[in-house]
């Protein structure tokens, strides 16, 4: 079993998308997924049509020991499990500061509960902070959404130095599972620069599947659907459900057709 952080420092480069979105094609294929919510905006709960607003127990509860993962997991209508968020999760950073082993409450409240999964997703706040260091902490690896841009790189650059240091201090199993290139405009010839030096330095890590600009990707969280769901013949669905195929393969994920799901429109 493998807890993969969706994580980048930069913000509004797909994360929840592709934490939302990879949940359910995998889910769809027969993988037990489990997604956690580590972002206080709580878009990922929200997107897996979750109302945030009347959780009863929340992640926040569960990474202060006051409720257990069972009572806190959420199954969602789309196959996977949910670990939702809210703004509560918010005031988790001031709260934890004083907490012994507050890098490593994610990873002890997951532990001896993850026999029924074959993949967790962690959906990372757009920050190094407390959270997001609880994610990197647990996972095994880290899948970094990324625009193909002039900044782009840059960023990358940093959050490999992060990646390093937590390795160093807190995660020394820590490691880059996969670069996934997002809002992709093959038009451009800068986004064709840029995934270009991607691929030179990174190689294999890089993601063959490409996520394009997509309208029914951006609608689809309003309707608290993965785009699958909401319209699964869009070029934005069936680039997810290529990539879940490329992750079951490469990491070669069991598939269980008891557990697969049927998207009915």
């Amino acid at each position: 079993m493998k807890i993969l952080a969706i994580t980048n420092q930069k913000g509004g480069v797909g994360k929840t998308t592709t934490a939302i979105n990879l949940s359910a094609c995998l889910a769809i294929r027969g993988v037990r997924v489990l997604l956690a919510d580590l972002d206080p905006q709580a878009n990922a709960t929200t997107g897996s049509g979750i109302d945030k607003q009347r959780l009863g127990n929340s992640i926040y509860q569960m990474l202060l020991g006051l409720s257990s993962m069972e009572s806190v997991k959420i199954t969602t209508s789309f196959g996977y499990d949910l670990l939702p968020s809210n703004r509560d999760l918010g005031g988790a950073e001031i709260e934890l500061i004083e907490m012994p082993r507050r890098e490593y409450r994610l990873d002890e409240a997951l532990s001896d509960k993850l026999g029924a999964y074959d993949l967790v997703l962690l959906d990372c706040p757009p920050a190094l902070n407390l959270l997001t260091l609880n994610g990197l902490s647990a996972a095994s690896g880290v899948i970094i959404p990324m625009q193909c841009e002039y900044y782009a790189l840059e960023g990358l650059s940093d959050l490999v130095s992060t990646l390093r240091k937590v390795r160093a201090n807190l995660n020394p199993s820590l490691e880059i599972v996969g670069l996934l290139r997002t809002m992709y405009n093959a038009q451009s010839m800068l986004t064709r620069q840029v995934s270009g030096e991607l691929e030179i330095h990174f190689g294999k890590k890089v993601y063959q599947t490409m996520i394009p600009r997509n309208v029914r990707l951006a609608e689809a969280p309003s309707y608290g659907k993965p785009a699958s769901y909401y319209e699964k013949n869009s070029r934005g669905a069936r680039a997810y459900a290529a990539l879940a195929d490329e992750i079951i393969n490469g990491m070669q994920l069991s598939t269980n057709n008891d557990n697969r799901v049927e998207v009915v429109e």
